[in-house]
């Protein structure tokens, strides 16, 4: 009777564990990162990994202010001198002008995503 219900246990401790493990959303993640939310690259929006795309060859870059230096004036990335991070335009489907969305990276290899005009981030799984 012992060995019939061990599978089933086993199931439910795999179970826990696999879900225990997911980063999407949380604030698991690299510890650059400090306790934010996480996204893989993978699940980032279309745009948002062609502009990752472009940040890793160096550009060209579609926007004049793409790359220059993001002053995390509200604070909300860890705090670094200034000069630091850089951000980096993604294009939003239907807006006319430079959309909401960026990426900002810094010079460790940190790489943080906003779809909010910087009220949130979330680190970039890659």
């Amino acid at each position: 009777m012992l060995l019939r219900c061990v599978p089933r246990v086993l199931l439910c401790v795999l179970a826990l564990l696999v879900g225990c493990s997911s980063t999407q959303g949380t604030s698991t993640g690299p510890p650059w990162a400090k306790g934010m939310a996480t996204v893989k690259e993978a699940d980032l929006p279309a745009e948002a990994r062609r502009t990752l795309a472009l940040v890793d060859r160096g550009g060209p870059f579609p926007y004049t202010r793409d790359g220059a230096v993001f002053g995390n004036v509200e604070g909300r990335l860890p705090r670094h001198p200034r000069g630091y991070y850089h951000e980096y335009t993604v294009p939003t489907p239907g807006s006319r002008d430079r959309g909401a969305r960026r990426l900002v990276t810094g010079q460790g290899g940190e790489t943080y995503y906003t779809d909010d005009h910087y009220d949130s981030f979330r680190a970039v799984l890659r």
